[in-house]
């Protein structure tokens, strides 16, 4: 599948600015880690309101917060693709972000997660949607793969180097 496609210049992200407060002493390890996660999400729906059509944004946040708490999208090997089908999506959409320093998200095998792939499609939108989602993790089992992603230098390179795992 030409993942490629789907994505814009706009819609990539190479360095994201989530600020991690300081755990407090009144709080808990765990409310701390929530907050992590869903500021991140925040930033990761305002990258993609950037660049798509979507209804309610307070309403998608809310989704993909809803959805984490099910289960997570930290996939493990510093990768998260958070996802949800809503009805604030009005189209399919896609957009990647990373961060070098790298963000707690509930991985998997407990890492940060470095490399965030965030879709959004509406409810009625199951095929296609799941397609995108197996076709990008079987990209994302390889190394190489995933060192290039977090050694490009420019937004454009996203669409290199996903045509060159075609």
């Amino acid at each position: 599948m030409n993942l490629a496609r789907y994505f814009r210049e706009d819609l990539v992200k190479l360095e994201m600015t989530t600020v991690v407060e300081p755990l407090g002493e009144e709080q808990s390890e765990s409310k701390w880690q929530q907050n992590i996660k869903e500021n991140v999400l925040d930033e990761l729906v305002t990258l993609l309101e950037s660049g798509v059509r979507i209804g309610n944004r307070t309403k998608l946040l809310n989704d993909y917060i809803h959805r984490e708490r099910k289960a997570t999208t930290g996939i493990g090997h510093g990768i998260a693709i958070p996802h949800v089908r809503s009805m604030q999506a009005k189209e399919f959409s896609i957009a990647f972000a990373r961060s070098s320093q790298g963000y707690y998200f509930d991985s998997l095998d407990n890492q940060p997660a470095h490399l965030f792939f965030i879709m959004a499609a509406p409810p009625y939108d199951d095929d296609f949607y799941l397609k995108v989602y197996k076709s990008l993790a079987e990209m994302l089992q390889y190394d190489s793969f995933r060192e290039e992603l977090l050694s490009m230098q420019t937004e454009g390179e996203l669409m290199r180097v996903l045509r060159t795992m075609e």
